[in-house]
């Protein structure tokens, strides 16, 4: 994101944020912390405007996540024991930042032998670090391990286990998800939520009528970084956003070499079938998945109805993000993160509209062909807070937010993120890393905004608004602590460890209940129990599906998509995109 900002607007980019945050929080305007969708009472002032303590004399305050999320009483509880179902790549990175005092892994599951190896040993280097390192090599051992689905859910009550994470393919989700909620276990299902709206839907339905947690790991609603840019872009201080430039580019278009050492691990009968180009979703086959997952042996570990469950050979499997029957393409895979960060950004406004255009424009036959798209840039129209749809429900129709989304396979040259746009400023959110704040300069006005000017935050007359400055204010806000251990690159500022550790949290908290989990809402459509359901619950996630499904859907049939208001509905099952949108085969 923002390609030319240099190392020094950068460095005061992300001090204007930091000062932002702490002016806020001293003038005890950092309290709009919502949870579960149910509003704040200002008065009230518990975990969600702890930002102003300590803050008066400009004093940086680390603040854990457990605090920041309100699931800090978690002492004396014992750990959740939990399967994971799903030991590739995702899975790997939820294992590696787990936290063993809250979700205890007592067994893990994969049809793929190579994948059950890797979860075990993790990797070398990055997110991935194994079981062996997380609980000892002699520990590890102990932790069971499952080539079926049913043999696991049939060790389940011997094994003690209480709630399953499932990182599997997206068109398993929901037939996977329904198979563990029959044993009476709660899930923690990886996104897109499911391959299809309908599908969505019946997987919120089953939640509700077993009485069990659901909760789908789009972790930025537990990224403390998005947390506080949302309490920012609260306050006021952007101004009137009308837009938000979201991206994902990546480059797949250097050659796929590998050493003879590598070559001897793949499968005989695919070496005619090797990646052209290096790339994470199209993989070699190994020697050791091939030989155990013959089409056989594939057909019978298939969940429910084989043809939209099963894998015809062990290439689909691997290389399943490549078909449209298997996978979302890059909507599902990176641009559901993007739309989910945009829409926590507008408030979760439902978006009124969608166009765009994507294509197989670089892959094809011979190099890494694929069904999913390689290309895509989309637009989607909010309604801003004035418009009849948005968060004042006001007369504006003009009143409109557009964010835009592309991500192509080609070049990397700037990162992944998003730029928020203001009349008074603009914010960037860049890697799930840093936030940059800068100000827009006034008319007339010398060094009154821009890449190069500090700023703070003067809270008088109408409201929060940033003041540009020669010298720094009273020191910047409150600093989110990592978790002891984390790596620099994923700490409490990514989510992931705080999405499992609020997922265990609000488990305990229904059994201290006796009861099972409630759905049931007020009479304002807000939870009743917003404060022990994770913050990303069944139909949250939804929302991001439909975004990014019916994006597919714009761009499959070249038209612009309006979106209608039921589909957001869990409850009106048959009210869904596919129904009217989707290309037909």
């Amino acid at each position: 994101m923002a390609l030319d900002l240099t190392p020094e607007q950068k460095a005061t980019g992300k001090a204007n944020f930091e000062q932002a945050a702490g002016d806020l929080a001293r003038a005890g305007k950092m309290n709009t912390m919502a949870v579960g969708g149910a509003p704040v009472d200002p008065k009230n002032p518990d975990r969600r405007d702890f930002l102003k303590v300590g803050l008066a004399a400009g004093a940086v305050v680390p603040v854990s996540a457990a605090v920041y999320y309100g699931y800090q009483s978690w002492k004396g509880n014992k750990a959740v024991k939990m399967a994971l179902i799903g030991c590739g790549d995702e899975g790997g990175v939820l294992i590696g930042d787990h936290n063993p005092e809250f979700n205890e892994f007592v067994a893990v599951c994969d049809i793929r032998p190579s994948n059950l190896d890797r979860i075990y040993a993790g990797e070398p280097n990055g997110p991935r670090k194994g079981l062996n390192k997380i609980y000892g090599v002699d520990n590890a051992k102990k932790i069971a391990k499952y080539d079926t689905v049913d043999a696991l859910i049939g060790d389940a009550k011997k094994l003690g286990i209480e709630a399953v994470v499932i990182a599997t393919p997206l068109n398993t989700h929901d037939v996977i998800a329904k198979q563990c909620m029959d044993a009476g276990l709660h899930v923690l299902c990886e996104k897109l939520m499911a391959r299809t709206i309908g599908k969505c839907k019946s997987m919120i339905q089953y939640a509700k009528d077993k009485g069990l947690l659901l909760s789908i790991g789009h972790q930025r609603h537990y990224s403390t970084l998005y947390a506080q840019a949302l309490e920012v872009v609260n306050a006021g201080v952007l101004g009137d956003i009308k837009h938000i430039r979201a991206q994902w580019p990546r480059n797949n278009s250097f050659p796929f070499t590998a050493t003879d050492a590598e070559k001897a691990k793949f499968a005989p009968q695919y070496m005619n079938d090797l990646p052209f180009y290096r790339d994470g979703w199209c993989k070699p086959i190994l020697k050791q998945d091939a030989d155990a997952l013959t089409p056989e042996k594939l057909a019978a570990v298939a969940f429910g109805d084989v043809n939209q469950y099963g894998f015809k050979d062990v290439k689909e499997l691997v290389r399943w993000r490549l078909y449209d029957k298997t996978g979302g393409g890059l909507m599902a895979e990176l641009g559901s993160h993007q739309l989910d960060a945009s829409s926590i950004i507008l408030g979760h406004v439902h978006p009124l509209a969608v166009s765009g255009i994507g294509g197989k424009f670089f892959y094809g036959p011979g190099r890494n062909d694929r069904e999913s798209d390689d290309g895509v840039f989309v637009t989607y129209e909010f309604p801003g807070p004035t418009h009849p749809k948005g968060a004042k429900k006001g007369k504006d129709e003009n009143d409109i937010v557009i964010v835009t989304y592309s991500s192509f396979n080609t070049n990397s040259f700037e990162d992944y993120g998003e730029c928020v746009m203001g009349s008074r400023g603009t914010m960037i959110l860049s890697k799930e890393a840093e936030v940059y704040l800068y100000k827009e300069p006034e008319p007339g006005k010398a060094n009154s905004g821009g890449r190069d000017t500090k700023v703070t935050v003067g809270t008088g007359g109408k409201g929060p608004a940033m003041e540009s400055t020669s010298t720094w204010g009273g020191g910047g806000g409150a600093a989110i602590s990592k978790a002891p251990g984390a790596s620099a690159w994923d700490s409490a500022v990514r989510g992931y460890r705080t999405e499992m550790e609020h997922f265990a949290y609000c488990l305990r908290k229904w059994q201290e209940l006796g009861k099972p989990v409630s759905y049931e809402k007020d009479a304002d459509g807000h939870l009743k129990y917003a404060d022990i359901m994770p913050r990303c619950h069944g139909e949250v996630a939804m929302a991001d599906a439909i975004l990014a499904l019916t994006g597919n859907m714009a761009m499959a049939k070249k038209e612009r998509i309006v979106f209608e208001e039921d589909w957001f509905n869990a409850d009106k099952m048959d009210a869904v995109p596919e129904t009217k949108h989707a290309k037909k085969a």
